[in-house]
């Protein structure tokens, strides 16, 4: 069974769907069997133990509700999967034969407490999820899947389920979508898998995030699926029930990660020779710039003048967007590219002795 997880975990369009929270066993069944109808999906999800932001909300049902998934799992034959957030609940996943576990964004946030799950995983063959943590921080997701694998555990994958951030934003979680494509290149083996429920925070937002996922090369998504999403005790208005997951699903453009096309192949060829020439060009002018800032450096401290000009870099960076307007530039790449470029030149200007 744990090959068979394994190999499923690396499905393309892979589908994950489930309950926000399993609130009793009336309603874990009917939701699992509802989607086993579907032929859709491919793991039972379900929040046996529930981190809620305020006290006093529902919690999960705990412990118990792992003998109702274990149950579940062998009438309809679909694979389960739990979030853990400590190693007691590594252990008592693990002791009711729970197939995939995956770590929440709050806990991923704590190194500690991954680290207390990755000792609890050493020695087993388990397969394990790991969502992005709530904070935009590249480097405790990064750290998260480092412990994991130290611990021995080969069978990772990671979801993205957006970050929290400050103020008024169009989702729920903000996605945010450069931090999971830089961990697709730091980690290109490993599956990553999207969560439109938490990003969008509504149904009505679910289509528009799953399918700029599957554009992105997402290998499946984690839906958050209820037998009557009106009644649910956690998140009632991002979950969908069966037929509106199917709905989902039918309407997303499903992608080739690649084509055996000989036109696609020579034409694609053709472009990407035009793009690396361009690069070629790009860093040459950029190296040029840079040699020119060196000698603006020199001259400044010749003459005992400040590096930082702000009047000239907010000038610099006015001029610069407009034109880039006129080009149909994006303002916030420019403004992003320009930033960086201003980094560099400070930085070279303040090496000169």
């Amino acid at each position: 069974m744990k090959t068979a997880i394994k190999t499923l975990i690396k499905k393309q369009n892979l589908i994950i769907a489930g309950p926000c929270s399993v609130e009793n066993n009336e309603q874990l069944l009917r939701t699992a069997f509802e989607l086993k109808e579907t032929k859709k999906v491919d793991i039972l999800r379900a929040g046996i133990w529930k981190p809620r932001t305020n006290p006093g909300h529902f919690e999960g049902v705990g412990k118990k509700g792992l003998s109702w998934l274990m149950d579940v799992k062998k009438q309809t034959n679909l694979p389960t999967a739990v979030e853990v957030a400590s190693a007691k609940h590594v252990e008592d996943a693990l002791a009711f034969e729970t197939d995939v576990l995956w770590i929440g964004a709050r806990t991923c946030v704590n190194p500690f407490s991954v680290q207390e799950i990755a000792e609890a995983l050493k020695g087993t063959d388990q397969t394990v999820l790991i969502k992005n943590p709530v904070n935009p921080d590249l480097k405790l997701w990064t750290g998260a899947v480092e412990r994991i694998q130290k611990a021995g555990i080969e069978s990772l994958g990671l979801i993205h389920r957006g970050f929290t951030t400050y103020g008024e934003t169009e989702y729920r979680n903000a996605p945010i979508w450069q931090i999971p494509i830089e961990m697709k290149r730091l980690f290109p083996d490993l599956p990553m898998i999207c969560d439109p429920s938490h990003i969008s925070g509504k149904r009505d937002n679910l289509l528009k995030i799953a399918q700029k996922s599957i554009d992105l090369a997402y290998s499946g998504l984690m839906i958050e699926s209820h037998y009557n999403p009106l009644i649910a005790l956690t998140d009632k208005e991002q979950q969908v029930n069966a037929i509106d997951l199917i709905k989902l699903l039918e309407s997303i453009q499903w992608k080739n990660i690649s084509s055996e096309k000989n036109d696609y192949l020579t034409e694609l060829e053709q472009l990407r020779t035009q793009i690396d020439s361009i690069d070629q060009e790009v860093l040459q002018l950029l190296a040029n710039r840079m040699h020119i800032a060196q000698n603006i450096g020199s001259i400044k401290k010749t003459n005992d003048v400040t590096i930082l000009q702000s009047n000239r870099w907010n000038e610099l960076l006015k001029n610069t967007i407009s034109r880039a307007n006129k080009l149909n530039l994006n303002d916030e790449f420019v403004k992003n590219y320009m930033e960086a470029i201003h980094i560099e030149s400070i930085r070279i200007q303040n090496l000169i002795d």
